[in-house]
């Protein structure tokens, strides 16, 4: 009598999962029968089946942490804050980017069916309980996304960006294998629980252990885009199409934050000594690098780029401090982060137009005559991205810095606000060219309704949570017991 309870409790605990893969396969012979003009039901489709994959998720959540599918599945209050953050953001996306894809012919089933994979893909490795669901989450998020990077198949230079990704990235998942296997062959376990206890046993010492600990620092530091392992961000993010850029450094990183948090701190946590020295290396280099070249840039995707290293400087700022409180700051700096990286290359879809990219930083020259409120509205990413208060991207800042602070890394501290300083530089540049340069185009923003009023509510999510931080800093908090 027992095993059917089980079983019935594990698909429970799973129905967003398997909610989302139903769909997907839907939409997918849906669109088969489509027309160029009726394309606009597979986007309909793909926003109702992510609003009942968060149906599921709120419906079936859980309030501490449970075990399903002998240990390859972890439902947590964590995984499911972090499955709704990437529902939103993955569902803003596709808002903003259905008009430049339909104004450029792009407005194809597979966007949006790639896209609903790529977060499958999320939501595996949020709740990967062991190395084998971690990885197949890793490779399923990847693929959809090598497939996005190459999505518009008359552009030459997004199929070069999506060869170099799929080559680096290839390599990245061998190197992440292998720091798995050789794990496995020291704990003799595969399941992120039991390694923990084996690790313990073992000897965090070994130097088996120690091994196979460096290549699954490398792989994560791919996976999150962080120097020396960044060669793939500046390419990917100027050469794909912008709604893909958009997707690529937004939702994917929650997926980064979570691969590091299952791996390193609950499977290798009692080794913190051995990777928290890796990962003081990789934070301190995509500060300094990622802010440092970002100021050369003339293109502002290229530009968010190098952004996006120095921002996982700061995400890993959080986790390496070891604590719960550096792992609350870290994920609450993640969240922030992706509101902020989704609103800002949505303000970039805005500025297009057919013919017209909008994203060179020349192309902003002005836009305070052309366009008050969307000025003020970049304004407010640009602030919040700095860190200027009361803009969220100021608490997230924070809250990093004082982690690292609490565990007597004061001088690692030091060298975030420093660079936290330089960055300020090339975002404040972006508002005086809205501000204080003649506009060197004079055509009228062609956006519709809807992503106007999206990307409005987008800006001010990101000043009305830096007023009011508490409650997603108490969020953190309560998922990150």
């Amino acid at each position: 009598m027992s095993a059917p309870v089980i079983a019935s409790f594990e698909f429970a605990a799973a129905s967003a999962e398997l909610f989302l893969l139903a769909a997907i396969c839907v939409i997918l012979l849906v669109d088969v029968f489509l027309s160029e003009r009726t394309r606009w039901v597979t986007f309909a489709l793909s926003l109702l089946a992510i609003a009942g994959t968060a149906f599921a998720t709120v419906h079936f959540s859980v309030s501490g942490r449970v075990v399903a599918f002998s240990g390859t599945y972890i439902a947590d209050p964590m995984g499911d804050v972090l499955k709704l953050f990437a529902y939103g953001t993955v569902a803003v996306a596709f808002l903003y980017s259905r008009e430049y894809l339909q104004r450029r012919g792009l407005l194809k089933g597979e966007y949006f069916v790639l896209g609903l994979v790529g977060l499958l893909g999320i939501m595996v490795m949020i709740s990967a309980g062991s190395l084998i669901s971690m990885y197949l989450g890793i490779e399923l998020l990847s693929l959809a996304l090598y497939a996005m990077v190459a999505f518009d198949r008359d552009s030459g230079v997004a199929a070069e960006s999506a060869m170099k990704y799929f080559v680096l990235g290839a390599i990245a998942s061998g190197t992440l294998l292998y720091g798995f296997s050789i794990v496995y062959g020291m704990t003799g376990t595969l399941q992120l629980d039991d390694i923990a206890v084996a690790v313990r046993e073992v000897g965090v010492n070994k130097v088996g252990l120690i091994f196979g600990l460096v290549f699954i620092v490398a792989g994560i530091a791919f996976k999150f885009g962080a120097v020396p392992f960044h060669m793939w961000i500046p390419d990917v993010y100027e050469g794909a199409p912008t709604p893909v850029t958009m997707f690529i450094g937004s939702a994917p990183k929650i997926a980064s934050f979570v691969l590091a948090i299952r791996i390193l701190a609950e499977g290798l946590g009692s080794m913190l000594a051995s990777w928290q020295g890796m990962l003081i290396a990789l934070a301190v280099l995509s500060l300094a690098i990622g802010n440092v070249v970002a100021i050369a840039q003339s293109n502002l995707k290229r530009m968010l780029a190098y952004s996006t290293i120095s921002h996982v400087g700061f995400i890993l700022l959080g986790i390496l401090a070891g604590t719960t409180a550096g792992y609350r700051a870290s994920m609450f700096y993640t969240l922030v982060y992706v509101i902020m990286t989704v609103g800002s290359f949505g303000m970039i879809l805005l500025m297009s137009r057919e013919g017209f990219e909008g994203d060179r930083l020349e192309d902003f020259k002005g836009l305070a005559r052309r366009s008050p409120w969307f000025a003020a509205v970049m304004m407010m990413f640009m602030f919040s991205t700095a860190g200027v208060p009361p803009f969220v991207g100021f608490w997230a800042k924070v809250v990093v810095i004082e982690a690292a602070l609490d565990v007597g890394l004061a001088w690692l501290a030091a060298v975030a606000v420093v660079f936290s300083v330089i960055a300020a530089f090339y975002y404040l540049r972006i508002v005086k060219l809205m501000y204080f340069d003649e506009p060197t185009e004079n055509a009228a923003i062609q956006a519709g309704g809807t992503v106007r009023t999206v990307l409005t509510l987008n800006g001010l999510a990101v000043l009305v949570l830096g007023i009011f931080p508490g409650a997603l800093i108490q969020l953190c908090a309560q998922v990150l017991p």
